[in-house]
């Protein structure tokens, strides 16, 4: 009847998650009144949508008749592409010959001074100061304005680029976040059945029994079927931060029914089958059900965090945690009991060797209390150290492997363009705009074009409306000149700022409007820097742009996606602090409830941050940059490692119910509840590795850190648990789990 209740929902709910999407929204990183986020969706409003994709290839001479027709023949293919908006494509052949301007105006752009300025005005955005470097810059419409989906676009792009020849790279924040996306999406598929085939071929390997491989697996995957399909039921979305979820909910899966595993095993030895189902079961379900509740209040108290991605993770995880619990309560009465098929697990190779040495780390912790304990202090003081050297990585080049295509069209661009960092300094101008105002703009952009920070790193690229405006050249008369033998040649005058403007409007239609709003008074600077910077350079920039331009613009402040991905880990950072005091406090509280003891529940929190100081700690020893895969390495690793605590402190207070001594007790806890803590961490941090193989680097440190944090866990209940627990008086079972 349970199988096929169990049934009946994944029936129900199979469609649903099919449909569960992700959401690729950067901007959703940020708390809705984050400054950036504010700056960067007015920026959208004042100027239209900023989303550029860059190609670029190395041509013999750009300016040349012959080349300029073949850029011209590929900047038409691209522009043709669904989702590209043809009409704000830039390339070096509209812009040297400018096909808008007509007659006498025609020939005043042909002229070399006007050509050398245009040339100045396109380096390192369409040719490069080698002179043999091309790009075309592609404007994406909007998402909702296009017919395909944005991936769609992006493929399309690259086809094309693949196609050219020479080959042609493909850049641009866009396009970047998509690969991340894309990366995350199809490695969690992937390494999720590879990791599943590797867990359960050494699961295989420890009992023996196919019976008891299918049964953690089958609960894993049910679990996320069910969780997927609620969430989409709930109208909720995958974002980067789940891509943890199957990783997360297989550990809890697996360590939950090897203890299952484990237990019944023993069992078997002295009873029939489902006497020993139901001893199982009774000596289980309640240290299952206060780690389900107490791991879904760890990863609950993320929804602390303003960040919508966070606590979207929170919900779901909290969800997914707690269906463990109702999935092994469907499935393993049916799993363990029905059919005569390889009922009983066989023994784990090694098990008597392993829970020999498992006794002696048991006699061995209990007669040096005071070496264990003077140790974990130094080790807490020495990986609070490290936590002082942290730092965050915002070189989106490094969440890909070298071998990438984005890695490799980011570094060609970097070397030959100056990158591909495209951001912006915005501020209000009056509505209507005099030569005062225009020269406070341009002497904000001279003054930004020769900012330059310590180690030399400047902007690449400073873009403003005088550039556009100073280029326009002496226009002729209308009055011409009267008498004399010349009397019938044109004569020429420097234009006023009006008709500046509008001879620019004609010749390049989207320049004024793409940097100056007059209706809402606002004005911008587009500017350009490499991405590949390390994270304090790239912050310092910024700082000291916004510091430049309040010079002139008192209100100036940095945007653009460029702005957004150097913040995006420091904002995914700025409550987790909050979180992981929340989460060690709802984990106290519970571990207090569950074994009616306040001492325990304080006791119980200890091995459990230990193993995340050092992590974390070690990070900043080590120079391990934390990225978007480890951001929130500690609220996760608490809702995991609190498995190893609650069983253990279950069999510990059980043999001192049975009168065992502190030593015997542990002795004990260690041969039964210990056996199944090794046993479940070998085989995940086994099925982890696969992760290592990912595409997306976050991917890679999440899955060791992990691995890290529950073997450090694992080593904190074994060793400085049972230390602690010597303060614990009580010799009766008043505190075991109701």
């Amino acid at each position: 009847m349970l199988l096929g209740i169990c049934a009946a929902l994944v029936a129900l709910l199979w469609i649903p998650a099919s449909r569960l999407q992700l959401d690729e929204s950067i901007e959703s990183f940020y708390a809705q009144n984050d400054p950036y986020l504010l700056a960067y969706q007015r920026s959208q409003s004042d100027f239209g949508g900023d989303e550029f994709v860059i190609v670029g290839y190395e041509a013999d001479d750009p300016t040349s008749n012959d080349e300029l027709e073949q850029i011209e023949e590929f900047s038409g293919k691209l522009s043709a592409l669904p989702g590209v908006r043809a009409a704000s494509t830039q390339d070096l052949a509209s812009t040297l010959r400018n096909p808008r301007a007509e007659g006498l105006l025609r020939v005043l752009f042909r002229l070399p001074s006007t050509e050398r300025a245009l040339l100045g005005l396109s380096r390192r955005v369409l040719i490069g100061e080698d002179d043999r470097t091309v790009a075309i810059v592609l404007r994406l419409e909007g998402e909702q304005d296009t017919t395909v989906p944005r991936r769609e676009t992006f493929r399309q792009i690259r086809v094309l680029a693949r196609e050219h020849q020479p080959r042609a790279f493909v850049a641009g924040e866009p396009i970047q976040v998509h690969d991340m996306f894309r990366y995350v999406e199809q490695d969690g598929r992937i390494l999720g059945l590879a990791s599943s085939a590797l867990l359960m071929a050494v699961i295989l390997i420890f009992f023996r029994n196919l019976r008891w491989v299918i049964l953690p697996i089958l609960i894993i995957h049910v679990t996320l079927l069910w969780t997927k399909g609620l969430l989409e039921l709930s109208g909720m979305k995958l974002s980067m931060v789940s891509s943890m979820l199957t990783s997360l909910i297989t550990i809890i899966g697996i360590a939950t029914v090897m203890h299952v595993t484990v237990t019944f095993r023993e069992l078997r030895d002295h009873h029939a089958r489902l006497p020993a189902y139901r001893i199982t079961f009774a000596l289980l379900a309640a240290p299952i059900f206060w780690t389900c509740l107490t791991t879904a209040i760890g990863f609950g108290a993320l929804l602390s965090s303003s960040i919508t991605p966070v606590r979207s993770f929170a919900v779901m995880m909290a969800l997914g945690t707690l269906l463990v619990a109702v999935a092994c309560l469907l499935i393993l009465p049916g799993g363990i009991l029905i059919g005569s098929w390889q009922v009983d697990p066989g023994q784990p190779i090694g098990e008597e060797w392993v829970v020999k040495r498992l006794r002696r780390l048991a006699r061995w912790s209990s007669t040096r209390p005071k070496r264990i304990l003077i140790g974990t202090v130094i080790l807490i003081v020495v990986a609070g150290l490290g936590l002082a050297k942290l730092t965050v990585e915002t070189d989106f080049s490094k969440n890909f492997r070298s071998s990438s295509d984005i890695v490799q069209a980011l570094t060609f661009f970097e070397s030959r363009l100056g990158g591909v960092g495209n951001w912006e300094i915005a501020f209000d101008v009056p509505n209507e705009l005099d030569e005062i105002d225009l020269d406070a703009v341009r002497a904000l952009s001279d003054d930004l074009r020769s900012l330059k920070l310590a180690d030399g790193t400047q902007l690449t690229k400073v873009i403003s409306l005088t550039d556009g405006l100073d280029l326009v050249p002496r226009i002729p008369d209308d009055e011409g000149r009267r008498g004399g033998l010349f009397g019938r040649l044109p004569r020429f005058k420097t234009p006023t700022l009006e008709e500046r403007r509008e001879l620019l409007n004609a010749l390049q239609p989207e320049m004024e409007t793409s940097l100056y709003n007059p209706e809402t008074g606002r004005m911008r600077i587009v500017l350009r820097a490499r991405e590949q910077q390390p994270a304090e350079v790239k912050l310092q920039l910024i700082d000291q742009v916004e510091t430049v331009s309040r010079k002139y613009f008192p209100d100036a402040k940095a945007t653009g996606l460029y702005v957004l991905l150097a913040y995006l880990i420091s904002s995914l950072m700025a409550d987790q602090l909050v979180s992981f005091a929340l989460a060690c406090l709802g984990v106290t509280i519970c571990l207090a409830i569950a074994f009616r003891s306040l001492r325990i529940g304080l006791i119980s929190i200890v091995p459990n941050v230990l193993p995340i100081l050092l992590v974390v700690g070690g990070m900043g020893w080590s120079g391990l940059p934390i990225n978007i895969g480890t951001a929130m390495i500690a609220s996760v690793s608490m809702g995991l490692t609190v498995d190893s605590t609650i069983h253990y402190l279950t069999a510990y207070r059980r043999a001192r119910a049975e009168g065992d001594t502190h030593l015997e007790a542990v002795e004990a806890a260690h041969g039964s509840v210990g056996l199944a803590l090794t046993l479940a961490n070998i085989a995940l941090v086994v099925g982890f590795a696969v992760l290592t193989l990912s595409h997306f680097i976050p991917l890679v440190y999440f899955g060791i850190l992990v691995s890290v944090a529950m073997v450090g866990g694992l080593l904190g209940n074994l060793i400085v648990l049972p230390v602690l627990l010597r303060g614990v008086k009580t010799e009766t079972p008043a505190g075991e789990p109701a």
